[in-house]
């Protein structure tokens, strides 16, 4: 087994510029919920998900057959396919389809990723963290875990994952931040609370007056319900079979 060199947090893709990706591992990190529903659209068994940065962008792929998901400001875009919840990637007829995705925050962070250079980009979420932090384990590459965030503004749910990640990596890593002990040390503080402290965020409030008909924040904080890695491939986004 191949031991983790480093391992960092980027709480924000305002500071992103400020680190070197190359021969890296970025895992992009959005609970709520970019990248818990792209866990979610491949253990519902989606074929590959395409990452575009504009709501304009994706409408232009429903000519190739792809459904289209688009999401900003937390709102689903009219007349696109789905938004970016993750109980609309459960339905079973996404199995074997493609998928392009643009949303506020997730998508945009992993297309920032590729832009500089990262060696492999893959997703987190609390639904794949055992399967995700196993497959970290036996890299050989540092390691830099990416927070979405909110408009490149810090946000909790994120930040509790990440440290979350550091946690279970214990031991087979080094972590070279200050900001990769915070967040684990705010992860283990509250590990027992976790769905009552994300409530408190600014997103989930987001949520609560916008009237959402589904209870995301729950959804999003379900531990290792769906073991996928989900990797970026050239400009798509795979289930990596490992």
């Amino acid at each position: 087994m191949n031991s983790i060199k480093n391992i960092e947090v980027v709480y924000s893709p305002a500071l992103l510029p400020f680190y070197q990706l190359n021969n890296k591992i970025v895992v992009v990190i959005d609970i709520l919920r970019a990248t818990t529903s792209i866990c979610v659209a491949f253990n519902t068994g989606v074929n590959k998900i395409l990452p575009v940065a504009s709501p304009e962008e994706c409408a232009l792929f429903k000519d190739f057959d792809f459904l289209c998901a688009a999401e900003r400001n937390a709102e689903k875009i009219p007349g696109f396919d789905m938004g970016n919840s993750p109980f609309e990637f459960q339905n079973p007829l996404l199995k074997d389809r493609n998928i392009a995705f643009t949303t506020t925050n997730g998508t945009k962070a992993i297309k920032m990723c590729k832009e500089l250079g990262a060696e492999k980009i893959v997703i987190g979420s609390f639904l794949n963290l055992a399967y995700l932090s196993n497959w970290l384990k036996n890299q050989h590459l540092d390691v830099v875990l990416l927070c979405a965030g909110w408009k490149n503004k810090v946000n909790l749910e994120d930040t509790l994952f990440a440290g979350a990640v550091v946690d279970m990596l214990e031991g087979h890593l080094i972590a070279t931040c200050d900001s990769g002990l915070m967040a684990q040390q705010l992860f283990k503080t509250n590990a027992h609370q976790l769905i009552l402290l994300v409530r408190k965020s600014s997103h989930a409030q987001r949520f609560k007056l916008l009237n959402h008909h589904t209870d995301d924040v729950a959804f999003c904080l379900q531990l290792n319900t769906t073991p996928v890695l989900p990797i970026l491939s050239g400009e798509y986004i795979i289930n990596h079979i490992q």
